[in-house]
């Protein structure tokens, strides 16, 4: 049976699946200062690592095992030799225009990856303490607006047909702020019914085990850090990609599309605080900036610090894209002690210098 986890010393063991990634380097810093022994698992798939070599960004520290968690024999590797005392789980498929053309590729990273890695631990009498699972905004599909009087409604899915007829908001409705103590899920994409469905697996069975669950939905991630060659996330670099070869920035739908943009490194204090923090409860934490922006005002800022023409509205359209999506971080803040540090300006700032440091970022 797990055990709750120690403070007030350096850790023993934490292991991340997809702890090459995006968000896998921007913790390993902290979570190598914090734990003895910092183990990662990731597949290095060419969508996001075209070289397949361990990334130069991770911390040297952590031991990259290369494996896809979608593989049994994958887990039986590592943990014939590793007693995690805490998992983080970011290895997934993300991306929902892919996930509409790839359903079976998303399902079988996101749920089957993570019931072998569940049953991986398991079998090998590895239980940790705590697993902190990355979940996504996506769970909530449209989530929940409100009527003229007040009351809650939950609109579901934008189908094909509202899209083409340019019917981007819900008449006389206004949204809310996604939180998960009063929104409830409703996904409108394959990879956010995947995301829900990882949710549903890891906190039945760590419940029935003995292990507590953390999960944490973020909002849009972007940053210093993130891909810059797979065409399926980071609207955030799109744009800079974009206005830095001196074109128009081109908007979807009417352009007011809001979205809550949180800067990785809030996003990985944010993590690391679902790691160490001691029982932040099982309620689903959401994560973001607390801000909801349109996607004309991220457009402008970024046009203007790369000199760009204006941004323009294409009145194109993404099938699974909901129209607004932002965070109450709240709850985060109760029980993590975490909020959000950085505004969009100062992260559009930061991850526009980061692009320009990169040798050979073209379109």
């Amino acid at each position: 049976m797990a055990t709750p986890i120690e403070s007030g010393r350096r850790r023993g063991t934490v292991l991340v699946s997809g702890g090459a990634g995006f968000i896998g380097t921007a913790i390993a810093p902290a979570l190598a200062n914090e734990f003895g022994r910092v183990i990662a698992v990731d597949n290095l798939h060419p969508q996001v690592h075209p070289t397949a070599q361990r990334p130069t960004s991770l911390d040297a520290r952590v031991e990259l095992h290369v494996g896809d968690v979608t593989d049994p024999s994958v887990w039986d590797a590592v943990l014939s030799e590793v007693r995690p005392d805490v998992v983080v789980h970011l290895a997934a498929e993300t991306g929902t225009s892919q996930s509409l053309a790839e359903a079976s590729r998303h399902a079988q990273v996101n749920v089957v990856g993570t019931t072998q890695m569940l049953d991986g631990l398991l079998r090998h009498d590895a239980l940790p303490a705590r697993v902190v699972l990355s979940s996504s905004r996506a769970v909530y599909g449209e989530g929940a607006w409100t009527r003229p009087d007040g009351s809650l409604f939950y609109p579901g899915q934008r189908t094909s047909a509202i899209l083409a007829a340019a019917q981007w908001d819900f008449p006389g409705a206004e949204p809310v702020a996604m939180a998960a103590e009063r929104v409830s899920p409703a996904p409108v994409s394959v990879y956010g019914a995947t995301k829900l469905a990882q949710e549903h697996v890891l906190t039945s069975w760590a419940q029935s085990v003995g292990v507590e669950p953390v999960v944490l939905r973020l909002q849009n991630v972007y940053g210093p850090g993130q891909s810059l060659i797979n065409p399926y996330t980071g609207i955030m670099s799109l744009f800079c990609r974009v206005a830095k070869a001196g074109r128009s920035i081109p908007l979807y739908e009417d352009g007011a599309v809001r979205r809550d943009f949180v800067l990785i490194d809030d996003v990985a204090r944010a993590v690391v605080a679902g790691v160490l923090t001691e029982s932040p409860g099982s309620v689903p934490i959401d994560i973001g900036s607390g801000e909801d922006q349109t996607i004309a005002r991220a457009a402008a800022l970024i046009a203007d610090y790369y000199g760009a023409p204006e941004p323009h509205v294409t009145g194109q359209f993404r099938q699974g894209d909901v129209r607004h999506a932002w965070a109450d971080v709240s709850h985060a803040a109760d029980v993590l002690a975490w909020e959000p540090e950085f505004g969009l300006e100062a992260g559009v700032a930061r991850l526009a210098a980061w692009i320009d440091s990169q040798p050979g970022v073209g379109l």
